[in-house]
């Protein structure tokens, strides 16, 4: 699955993680709903950590869509719940059949 974390690039994540990124995913919906500023942050920083730490950074020259695309380091509240007004039900999508 190909991930474009905005402003940073796109990463090639194997299936084998996406239970554990659809779990931080689910984490960050939750710290959306609460409206807890400091608990959102971390929840962010945490799934876009387990990203880069997962994942391969795909070559800068390829042109081909992303799966899933998250918001970069940074982002306020709104911006991620703009985003999942655009996704739908949370940044990573489930496991392929």
């Amino acid at each position: 699955m190909i991930m474009r974390i905005m402003g940073e690039g796109q990463f090639e994540v194997a299936d084998e993680h996406l239970n554990r990124l659809n779990q931080l995913d689910d984490e960050l919906l939750a710290a959306l709903d609460s409206g807890n500023e400091t608990v959102f942050r971390s929840t962010l920083d945490n799934l876009l950590g387990a990203i880069r730490e997962v994942a391969t950074p795909v070559a800068a020259d390829y042109l081909g869509p992303s799966d899933s695309i998250l918001p970069q380091d940074g982002a306020t509240i709104e911006e991620v719940r703009e985003l999942l007004r655009a996704e739908g039900d949370g940044l990573i999508p489930g496991i392929p059949e």
